[in-house]
């Protein structure tokens, strides 16, 4: 599955990050618990250069609790602070500035020293569409300012949002790469809600998803669906689902739409549990310098 998808607004959107990083002390980037590695933007460490960063593992409820410690530790071990939030719930949102303040203290403690007047730390919040990039602003300003929605790409213009008087946020669109050149990459966002349902095959994704959790949480897969074994055969795995869950046509046979939709419905709203899809010991994120 090769995915190429690049719209007007994305290409708009890496021209305006680049333009305005010098109007910001500090990036926040925003990623999928998950997935950090997949959730992770290509063109950001080479847009962003060296400017200071904060790493917000995003949705962190919905994943697994010790993976999500082991990405906090890739993270320091590269040199960048990484934190877990909730902006859904609004947990870790002190902690946002906090960090903001710990990885610019030596900045404006330089600023004071030359007589420059203090004033709110100013962050450019980047991730791709679908992390919560809007959520997490709403929560920051403890109001509806940006917009938000179940689908990615809500966010199209860019603006400035006040949070206290210590934060000033620049809010960009999401930002997606032109192309996935790995399948697995491409599979894991549209599991996570990344990527909108319409242009991929849903069938593959649920394929991919009861694979992952054959060989990670079977557990979990035989509790949620009461099977008594898991078939290796995928099929029959689809058709074993399908009859103890009544998706079913006239005649009997199975409905692989319904237990397709099933599958993925099941996934993105929990019912397996927490679930971390990658862990920075399985492989290598080439784009952390």
């Amino acid at each position: 599955m090769t995915i190429q998808w690049f719209p007007g607004h994305m290409a708009k959107a890496r021209r305006q990050v680049t333009e305005k990083l010098k109007l910001v002390d500090i990036i926040f980037e925003l990623v999928d618990a998950r997935i950090p590695y997949s959730s992770r933007n290509p063109m950001i460490d080479e847009i962003i250069q060296h400017k200071p960063r904060l790493v917000l593992l995003n949705k962190a409820d919905m994943a697994d609790r010790d993976a999500t410690k082991q990405w906090i530790n890739y993270f320091q071990d590269k040199g960048i602070k990484a934190i877990a939030i909730n902006s859904q719930a609004g947990q870790g949102m002190k902690e946002i500035v906090r960090a903001s303040q710990e990885i610019l203290q030596e900045k404006f403690d330089r600023m004071k020293a030359k007589g420059v007047k203090p004033r709110a730390i100013r962050a450019m919040i980047v991730g791709i569409p679908n992390a919560g990039k809007s959520t997490l602003i709403n929560r920051l300003a403890n109001k509806n300012i940006a917009k938000t929605g179940n689908t990615p790409g809500v966010t199209k213009a860019q603006q400035w949002i006040k949070v206290g008087k210590e934060l000033e946020l620049l809010d960009t669109p999401g930002i997606l790469w032109p192309k996935f050149e790995d399948q697995e990459v491409g599979l894991k966002l549209a599991l996570t809600g990344a990527i909108k349902d319409t242009i991929l095959n849903l069938q593959d994704i649920a394929v991919y998803a009861l694979r992952f959790l054959q060989n990670k949480y079977p557990d979990r897969l035989t509790e949620r669906y009461k099977l008594e074994v898991i078939p290796e055969d995928i099929v029959e795995l689809f058709d074993e689902i399908g009859k103890l869950r009544g998706c079913l046509i006239s005649g009997g046979g199975i409905d692989y739409d319904k237990v397709t939709d099933l599958i993925i419905r099941d996934f993105r709203s929990e019912k397996f549990g927490s679930i971390t899809l990658e862990y920075p010991n399985e492989r290598l994120d080439p784009t952390v310098q």
